[in-house]
Parts: C-alpha cells; sequence; structure tokens
C-alpha cells in the first residue's frame, strides 16, 4: 500500500497548503514535499522486482482490486512499479521538492494557492507513473493539466493567459487523439480482454489477438491506432513539429514551474510512448522505424537551431528539451537494451540537467530581472557560484563524461548503432549526433556573452550573490547529476531489466 499512501500523503498535503495562510506556505509546502520523497527512496532501496510490468515480469507494491464495472469491462484499481515507472517516481518527488524552494524568492502572492496546486499535480504525476489499469492513468494524465494551467496562467508573465490556453488546447486535443485510438484498440480486441489493465491489454496485442473494428481489418486498425496514439503522446513529449506551445509556456511560467513541467511533465509523453506504443505494438513500431526515427532526428536538429537562433536564455533552454527528447525517440526506436534503456535513463538525466538549467536562468533573473543575453555580461563575478553552477549544467548538457547526460546519450548512440531493425538506423544515429555540436555552440555562446568578459548590466539592480535558498537546490540537482553519471547503474540495472522483456516477441 506504499503507493497509495504516497499519493494520498501528497493529495493530502495539497489540502493542507491550500488552506495554510500566504505566509507559512512556503515553508509548510517544502516540509510536507520532503515526506513523498522519503516513500519514493524507501521504494528504490526496497525495490526487489524484475522483468517488465506490463508483460507479465513482477510488479512492485502492487495493489489490484476491481473497482467498478463499465460497458462489460472492470475497471481496476491497479498500482504498482517496474524498473521503467520508478525511477520516474524518485524524479517526481525529488524535482518536486526542489521547485518548491527555488519557487521561495519568485512567488510573492496567493502563495498557498500556488503551492498547492504543485503539490497537486505531483500527486497526479505519481499517478500517471504507477497507474496500470487504462482508466485510472487516464484520469490522472489529464488531472495533470488542470493545476498547470492555473500555474501558468495564473503566476506567470505578460502573456501567461496566451501561454496557458495554448498548453492546455494543445495537450488536450492530443489525449483525446490518443483516447480514441487506444479504444479502438480495446474494441479491436473484443472477448480477448475482461478489463483495462494494461498488461492484459499488451499482452494480448502481442499475442495478435486483435481483430478488425469500424471496418478497418486488424492490421490496419493496429497501424491507425498506433498512429493517433503516437500523435497523442508526442505532442507532450514534444517532438517537431508539435512543439510550439513548449516555448511559449515555458517563457511565461515562472521559474519553478518550468522547472516541473520540462524535468517531469514532458517526461510522461516519452514514458507513455514506451508503455503504450513500444511495448504494446513492437510490430508496427519496426514497420514505421524510418519515419519515427526521421521525426527524432528532426527534432534534435531543428530543436537545437532553433535554440542557437535565440537571445532569451529561457527559451534558449526551452528548445534544447525539444532536442534532448529527440535522442528518448531515437532510442526506443532502436529496439535493443542499450537503446530503450538508455532512452529511460536518458529522460532522468534530462529531467535532472534540465532542471538544473531552469533554475540557474531563475536565479539569474531573480537577481537581474532580465534574461536576454544582450543585457548583461560578466555576471560570474557578481554570482559566482550560480555561474559555476550554470557552466556545470550546460556542461552536463553537451554530454561531459561523468555526468548523467553522458551516461544516457552514450547508452542511447550505443543501442542505435547496433540496432537491427533497418539498415538506415546507423545513419540516423550519426546524423543525430551532430546535435551534440550545436548544442554546444548555443550554450556556449550564451555562456560566452551572460557570464564571462567585462561586467555590463544596462539596468539599476543590484547584481549580488543570491540566496542560499536560491543556490540550494541548484547544488543538490548538479550533485545529483555528477553521481548518476558516475554511477548510473543506481538506475540503469532496474530499467534494463524491465527493458529487456519488450526486446522479444510481439512480431519484433
Amino acid at each position: 500500500m506504499i503507493i497509495e499512501a504516497l499519493i494520498a500523503v501528497t493529495f493530502l498535503a495539497a489540502l493542507v497548503v491550500f488552506v495554510a495562510p500566504n505566509a507559512a506556505a512556503a515553508k509548510l509546502a517544502a516540509a510536507l514535499s520532503v515526506l513523498p520523497v522519503v516513500g519514493s527512496l524507501w521504494m528504490w532501496a526496497a525495490y526487489d522486482a524484475s522483468g517488465n510490468a506490463l508483460l507479465g515480469g513482477e510488479i512492485a507494491f502492487e495493489t489490484d482490486v476491481v473497482w467498478l464495472t463499465a460497458g462489460g469491462l472492470d475497471l481496476h484499481w491497479f498500482v504498482g512499479v517496474d524498473g521503467i515507472s520508478l525511477p520516474l517516481v524518485v524524479l517526481t518527488t525529488v524535482l518536486t521538492t526542489l521547485a518548491i524552494v527555488s519557487a521561495w524568492t519568485p512567488i510573492s502572492n496567493r502563495e498557498s494557492q500556488f503551492y498547492g496546486l504543485v503539490l497537486l499535480m505531483e500527486a497526479n504525476l505519481l499517478g500517471v507513473f504507477t497507474a496500470l489499469d487504462f482508466f485510472a492513468w487516464f484520469v490522472f494524465w489529464e488531472a495533470v493539466l488542470v493545476p498547470m494551467y492555473f500555474l501558468i496562467g495564473v503566476w506567470g508573465g505578460p502573456n501567461r493567459r496566451y501561454a496557458a490556453i495554448k498548453f492546455f488546447v494543445y495537450t488536450n486535443i492530443a489525449s483525446l487523439v490518443m483516447f480514441i485510438g487506444f479504444i479502438a484498440l480495446v474494441f479491436g480486441l473484443g472477448d480477448s480482454v475482461t478489463s483495462l489493465r494494461l498488461p492484459e491489454i499488451a499482452q494480448a496485442l502481442r499475442a495478435g489477438e486483435l481483430g478488425g473494428f469500424a471496418g478497418l481489418d486488424a492490421a490496419t486498425l493496429k497501424t491507425v491506432a498506433f498512429v493517433a496514439v503516437f500523435i497523442g503522446f508526442a505532442v507532450k513529449v514534444p517532438v517537431a513539429p508539435l512543439h510550439t506551445w513548449l516555448p511559449d509556456a515555458h517563457v511565461e511560467a515562472p521559474t519553478p514551474v518550468s522547472v516541473l513541467l520540462a524535468g517531469v511533465l514532458l517526461k510522461m509523453g516519452t514514458y507513455a510512448l514506451l508503455r503504450f506504443n513500444f511495448t504494446m505494438m513492437p510490430d508496427v513500431a519496426t514497420a514505421l522505424v524510418v519515419p519515427i526515427a526521421g521525426i527524432a532526428v528532426i527534432s534534435v536538429i531543428y530543436g537545437a537551431m532553433l535554440a542557437l537562433a535565440q537571445e532569451d536564455l529561457k527559451r534558449i533552454v526551452a528548445y534544447s528539451s525539444v532536442s534532448s527528447m529527440g535522442y528518448v525517440i531515437l532510442g526506443l526506436v532502436a529496439y535493443t537494451t542499450y537503446g530503450v534503456g538508455g532512452a529511460t535513463f536518458q529522460m532522468i538525466a534530462h529531467g535532472l540537467i534540465s532542471g538544473l538549467m531552469f533554475m540557474a536562468v531563475g536565479v539569474i533573473y531573480n537577481t537581474t530581472h532580465t534574461r536576454m543575453v544582450g543585457d548583461m555580461s560578466g555576471i560570474a563575478d557578481r554570482m559566482p557560484v550560480t555561474a559555476g553552477i550554470f557552466v556545470a549544467g550546460a556542461f552536463g548538457y553537451m554530454g561531459l563524461p561523468l555526468m548523467a547526460g553522458f551516461a544516457g546519450e552514450f547508452f542511447i548512440f550505443k543501442g542505435s548503432f547496433a540496432s537491427t531493425v533497418h539498415s538506415a538506423m546507423p545513419l540516423f544515429t550519426a546524423a543525430a549526433m551532430f546535435g551534440i555540436v550545436i548544442v554546444a555552440g548555443y550554450l556556449l555562446f550564451a555562456m560566452q556573452r551572460t557570464l564571462f568578459g567585462p561586467f555590463s548590466f544596462d539596468d539599476d539592480y543590484d547584481v549580488t550573490t543570491a540566496p542560499f535558498h536560491d543556490v540550494a537546490p541548484l547544488a543538490v540537482l548538479l550533485l545529483l547529476t555528477i553521481v548518476l553519471g558516475v554511477a548510473p547503474d543506481l538506475f540503469f540495472g532496474m530499467i534494463q531489466e524491465a527493458v529487456n522483456p519488450i526486446l522479444t516477441g510481439g512480431g519484433l
């Protein structure tokens, strides 16, 4: 019952913070958010399962009870974790606590509502990564959108309403497309399934039990449904050209919300692609390997080129997320242990590094009140600790050895080069590697102009060392990035055990 306790405690913490006085909300939210961190770390320490939760493997901390019956299908409260989902649970709890602490400086109005919404979003994110019944999973999936909409729309920048509405419309339409595609598969399975439990559906699809539906034969239905589900999740990742909501959301969102958006919410999309498309329908994924790998490479290069053209530090980091998620898609479609395992590991690595980068930009903005590259230079002399951590995070983004980003990209490239799903995979991988060069270009350019050189600042604000509570979350994220880069097997071992069953059977 640890998962239920984790979700319930987080929901309860959100309620307590909602009704707390504004003056006490920040510290109270930080204190209460530590409870899920402790719970998730205990789960990681006690984890002793193997295999994939959807493919007959052991499910850790499992609860499975019938919730209700609708339309001849049993709806279950079915939760549990395997080596794919547990690292994301840990990432969610840790990053939420650090984001809450990083909000102490920039959030100065309606604090109880802000921190309550952050904790509410965390509870639903935990549900997304642990639910193993489609109905419960979809409820959590959709519920994440609500607090994020208000966090951007109420506490965001000048164009916050536009960004919030754009975020909500894009992701809600994408959810509808995904829902239609998945439910079509359920109807196509007919009597082969008696519930919406994801393991039951996954094993039926991989066993070839899908029939026709709505005038489509089984093969056509499966392909159409795969594409619909893929598009629905690709918007959340996001991949080019479905990424246009992301820069607006990041730029207008307050920094702590950008940290959670890049660090955790984008991983909902890649996690769902792995669970639904690449686990349930590997035969279709391998048949469409060329367009999927092409989308991955375009996202890597196009996202990096867009970042290179930006003058706003936040937009630079936002577009770099599009590029980084392209590597994850490339690893998933490789269908090798290192490819899929590396993609899963890269979700964690990118969550830490992107959170670090957004947080560092936020600390600079708290002091200078600008994010524009041309408005400042030489601030490393005035903010040495923040600048040093920013530089370290940037090198982590570039794939510096002994940092988590290097390990994730190395695993992906190793797995993609060795992939046998299509003879063109080595070419796609080689093309994607050019993204690293562009990443180095735009990050070095941004650092050189803002951090180094003679001090220059076009405003009257006093540029001084950031307060401890602003710098501490940065230091923790940097430490975690290094620890995971030095010892990737803290997560990669359990990830490999969960990934290996995906690579056998199911038409592969």
